[in-house]
């Protein structure tokens, strides 16, 4: 699920780019937006949880990655909730927002990244750790069954 989102992430950000590009500042910032979004729940998935809607996903991001994730980034990804619904619901949108939103965007996905592979590198090392003390847990045993094949 994790890779997914990044995925859907990074594809909506490709795409919110290119209607960056083409003027179509509506779709750039929904695009923008749902890049932000699907990062987000990469973050959520990453600690085994899942959101009930786009509001109570900001405010678990907010929770759980408040040392990682800036609050200035987190800021911005509600003005961008904003700048979606305004450009969804009432067609109301223009380049700076568009343009502001695709930023946004690209700076949350490189600090989700970032974050997941600092998360995966603590647990390969913790799991390096436990793989130590299992090796050396079978080697005594192993130790133990030839000292009993030897009486």
């Amino acid at each position: 699920m994790v890779q997914k989102e990044l995925r859907e992430a990074e594809s909506d950000l490709a795409a919110a780019r290119e209607s960056l590009r083409a003027q179509d500042d509506k779709w750039a910032t929904i695009q923008a937006y749902y890049s932000i979004f699907h990062a987000a729940r990469a973050l959520l998935y990453t600690k085994g949880y899942d959101e009930r809607g786009h509001r109570a996903l900001l405010a678990a991001v907010r929770v759980l990655y408040s040392k990682e994730v800036p609050t200035e980034l987190l800021d911005a990804f509600e003005d961008a909730i904003g700048l979606r619904e305004a450009a969804d619901y009432g067609s109301v949108y223009a380049g700076e927002g568009a343009g502001a939103v695709t930023e946004t965007a690209r700076e949350f996905l490189a600090v989700a990244k970032r974050v997941m592979g600092k998360s995966l590198s603590d647990l390969r090392g913790a799991f390096k750790s436990q793989e130590k003390l299992v090796r050396e847990g079978i080697r005594e045993l192993d130790r133990g069954h030839r000292k009993e094949a030897r009486r």
